[in-house]
């Protein structure tokens, strides 16, 4: 949602998943780059708006992460860089870190699994382009299986919810190791005060004519529901009961 903001200003980058993938081979053929400069200079042409500023979603993943690193250090050679963060550098001169994440972590991985389950990860409220839709066009809506209320699984979720601490931590541990404070988006505060949080983000850029940006309306619909809430009570109560 807030990247997605970001980017209808026209002026903030175009913050995507850009390294959505298992592995780098993926990355390079999605892109149609074969070494780490042609990827540098891809990243740079596509993630960026014409003020010169770039963006990217990115949450850490092992190994990908790992081999991530090792791939940008080939963009200075011969360099000390002990923790990775001249690697990155790199690749993002000048680099304003924002973390986001969510307080709520049960509700977090009943969404995920959710989406998984459904196939249904996003639905965008708005007839215009949004950073997920393809370049083929947005793809018809998913029909929701008729028996997702029985997709509960109880060890999926305890596995997203743990997988979802353990990548946070992983960012933080790389924020301490990078001496970085970063500024923190919260959903819950993202979705109870929209405008001032996104407000708030523009201001940590320094986005230029941040003051007299419009805040473009979320371009996401909320996708929990009934099927959603019922994981969330439904998962409490057992790991209540497996304590």
């Amino acid at each position: 949602m807030a990247t997605q903001a970001l980017e209808d200003t026209g002026v903030a980058g175009r913050p995507r998943e850009w390294f959505n993938f298992s592995n780098v081979g993926e990355l390079f053929a999605k892109l149609g780059v074969s070494t780490v400069h042609e990827l540098r200079d891809a990243l740079w042409r596509e993630a960026t708006t014409s003020n010169g500023i770039m963006g990217t979603k990115y949450g850490i993943s092992e190994p990908l992460h790992r081999d991530l690193t090792t791939l940008l250090a080939g963009l200075l050679p011969d360099a000390p860089d002990q923790d990775g963060r001249a690697a990155w550098a790199a690749l993002y001169p000048s680099c304003k870190h924002v973390f986001m994440t969510r307080r709520n972590k049960v509700r977090l991985a009943v969404s995920w699994w959710r989406a998984i389950k459904s196939g249904e990860w996003h639905r965008p409220g708005r007839d215009a382009p949004t950073v997920v839709d393809p370049p083929s066009g947005r793809p018809e809506r998913p029909k929701l299986p008729e028996d997702l209320v029985e997709l509960y699984d109880y060890n999926a979720l305890a596995h997203l919810f743990a997988e979802a601490s353990l990548r946070e931590a992983a960012m933080q541990d790389l924020f301490d190791q990078w001496r970085v404070v970063p500024h923190t988006v919260v959903y819950e505060d993202l979705i109870a005060a929209y405008e001032p949080t996104m407000r708030g983000l523009l201001e940590f850029l320094e986005i230029p004519d941040r003051h007299s940006l419009t805040i473009p309306a979320p371009a996401f619909e909320q996708l929990a529901d009934e099927v959603s809430e019922s994981w969330v009570h439904r998962f409490r109560s057992e790991w209540n009961h497996r304590k």
